[in-house]
């Protein structure tokens, strides 16, 4: 069973969607409870990573998920809120992974937002088993994960950025493998193995 932390963001349906695809048993929930029963958590996201945040707090589940030691995928904001600190809203996150949501910088070449298809690369996690560099993934974000120690896939849009990060059960990816077609499903599929 996996449980999808509903934290009041966007994209829950598209997640539930992904996993129905899969045959994947899951509750959309808040409750404490579920999340200590579950055998993987998703904490999906779209949307202001301040607002998710107090958003998360306001749940109470912050110290169960800092607890929880089976398998936690972020997705998109749901990844950034794992990161230290988010220039968006200036909010101080969870702190799992040990990077800062930095704001793209648009110049001509770089649109902001970082909308549509890209490629990922430098993959070293069980996560991306049968994925090659060069694969694409759909990203919608204006933020992003500076690299660092825990980063497990990378991404360049006008910088290279963290496409995905892991430390310890933790995982987060910028992108939407929900949204990512077979190369998203097979992401999903992997997490759902780990």
């Amino acid at each position: 069973m996996i449980a999808i932390v509903d934290y009041k963001t966007g994209n829950l349906r598209s997640v539930m969607n992904a996993l129905t695809r899969l045959g994947a048993e899951f509750v959309l929930t808040a409750d404490e409870k579920e999340l200590r029963r579950a055998d993987r958590v998703i904490l999906p996201g779209v949307g202001n990573a301040a607002e998710a945040m107090a958003n998360l707090r306001d749940t109470g589940l912050i110290p169960s998920i800092m607890n929880l030691r089976k398998p936690v995928l972020g997705i998109c904001v749901g990844m950034q809120i794992m990161c230290r600190h988010s220039d968006e809203g200036d909010v101080d996150c969870l702190g799992i992974f040990d990077t800062f949501v930095k704001k793209f910088i648009p110049t001509e070449e770089l649109k902001v937002p970082h909308t549509g298809w890209n490629t990922i690369g430098n993959l070293e996690s069980k996560l991306f088993k049968d994925i090659k560099s060069g694969e694409f993934v759909y990203y919608v974000h204006s933020y992003y994960a500076g690299l660092c120690p825990d980063t497990i896939a990378t991404t360049r849009q006008g910088i290279l950025y963290s496409a995905a990060l892991k430390y310890e059960n933790f995982y987060g990816v910028q992108f939407h493998p929900e949204k990512s077609g077979d190369t998203g499903e097979r992401i999903l599929k992997n997490f759902l193995k780990l």
